[in-house]
């Protein structure tokens, strides 16, 4: 029996009156139409009215339990009305058939790999839900086209996932020269109904690219819709690892630190609604590459975005305005637009009390990888290592905290190079990349030119199956 109440979603850029280029999006949307529609029509981003609440209790239980049980207990909160359960145990239990191990690397310090699903990235976890939701909400006859930047691993995740999809068509662009070779593979050779676009230029011109196309008119027929963090259906699936980790290695209700290395913010998000609903989260702590916007801003309460975006090794980390920072300003009173402007300012006290963050080096970054492995044999890449030494640096300045767990993010498999030079060891494939080598496939190769990348979709893109 299906609820009666549902969460309805509103648009961040809501209040932006006499914002040149901006009409506020003042209505309010179903869950269903968010995921769809992946960007409010302000530019701005869908946000639940409500934050669902989960009980003590109910968390604590699921500990012992499959990942699909928490999944199960999150996503029922969150869609309670908009979709049978038994249909939403399916799409659950078909998304989420990989191991999420817990690596213990010294006293209850923890490891949390998220690399473990088809495209050995954590991506896996949203895109897989998200695109199953997406095929069941989906009008029939009606072809969605999705549309989505990224920065390593979200396209090849994304790319997996509706792979063979029916009624789905996938772009996906990527900056050129700011990929892994194993990435830029990955993204080229999925095939079938998902294309790669190899974009002269930085991340932050592909995100930018897509959010254009998002508000241009000349789209409107062609159900264009986002399957990168700016849509809510990314979100939500990524607030599912904070709190199966937790039920599994708190004892007696305890807080956890959570560390979470951040570029374009979706997955720290996830931590920031598991806390709101319940989720006992001691600190959200969010280490950044050498972009350091963000904890330049918590430092100094003056958000200067960095453009262009620094290349460092945490290659998915190098975004310069991170998307979902409008969603973070949100949930804290505040507002800043796509660009970057700063409309109104957060409550950054309030910020402070629930996360910290901070910029590690690429020089901090490889240190951390050599040493983790020396002293714990624990494998880590540039991202997990950014995600790790954050944690060291928060623990160093504030004090010991039992319960700790770090997210480790994609495959070090995915940077053999920089596995090699500083170990001296090749990292051994996991099975979803033993071919990878030897797949084939080309990528389109454009400009970052609004109007080339519009004649091309323009050119390639069908509404209708």
């Amino acid at each position: 029996m299906l609820q009666k109440q549902k969460l309805r979603y509103y648009s961040t850029n809501r209040h932006l009156d006499h914002v040149p280029g901006i009409t506020p999006f003042r209505e309010t949307v179903s869950f269903r139409e968010a995921l769809l529609i992946g960007q409010a029509p302000d530019e701005g981003l869908f946000m639940p009215e409500q934050i669902p609440v989960l009980s003590l209790e109910a968390l604590k239980a699921l500990k012992g339990k499959p990942y699909s049980a928490a999944a199960l207990l999150v996503a029922k909160a969150f869609l309670a009305g908009e979709i049978p359960t038994a249909q939403l145990k399916r799409i659950i239990d078909d998304a989420y058939n990989y191991p999420v191990p817990l690596e213990n690397v010294l006293a209850r310090k923890y490891v949390m790999r998220l690399d473990q699903g088809p495209t050995a990235s954590f991506k896996d976890f949203a895109a897989r839900m998200m695109a199953r939701l997406m095929s069941a909400y989906r009008s029939a006859g009606e072809r969605l086209n999705v549309l989505v930047a990224t920065s390593g691993d979200t396209g090849s995740a994304v790319g997996d996932a509706f792979r063979g999809v029916e009624g789905v068509a996938v772009t996906i662009l990527y900056p050129r020269t700011e990929v892994s070779g194993r990435q830029k593979r990955q993204l080229d050779t999925i095939g079938q109904n998902v294309q790669a676009i190899s974009v002269e230029g930085k991340f932050d011109d592909c995100q930018n690219l897509v959010k254009q196309a998002f508000s241009d008119p000349d789209f409107a027929d062609l159900h264009l819709t986002s399957a990168n963090s700016i849509s809510f259906g990314r979100i939500l699936p990524q607030i599912i690892y904070y709190v199966w980790a937790w039920a599994q290695l708190s004892r007696d209700g305890e807080p956890a630190v959570f560390s979470v290395p951040s570029g374009n913010f979706g997955d720290a998000l996830g931590c920031e609604y598991a806390r709101r609903m319940g989720l006992p989260v001691g600190k959200l702590v969010m280490p950044t590459n050498d972009n350091d916007e963000f904890p330049r801003f918590l430092e100094t309460g003056v958000y200067e975005k960095v453009s262009p975006s620094r290349a460092c090794l945490s290659n998915a980390m190098n975004v310069g305005h991170p998307s979902n920072l409008a969603r973070f300003f949100d949930l804290y009173g505040g507002t800043v637009d796509r660009n970057g402007v700063v409309h109104k300012v957060p409550d950054i006290e309030e910020m402070k009390k629930h996360i910290y963050s901070v910029s590690i080096s690429d020089r901090e970054t490889k240190k951390t990888i050599k040493r983790i492995y020396d002293q714990h044999k624990v494998l880590l890449e540039p991202h997990g290592a950014v995600g790790w030494r954050g944690l060291e640096v928060y623990l160093e300045l504030f004090g010991d905290v039992p319960l700790c767990i770090s997210l480790e993010t994609a495959h070090p498999a995915k940077f053999p190079d920089e596995i090699r030079e500083l170990l001296g060891i090749n990292p051994e494939l996991p099975p979803s990349l033993k071919d990878i080598d030897e797949r084939s496939g080309d990528p389109a190769f454009l400009n970052a030119d609004y109007e080339t990348v519009k004649t091309y979709l323009l050119q390639n893109l069908k509404a209708r199956d």
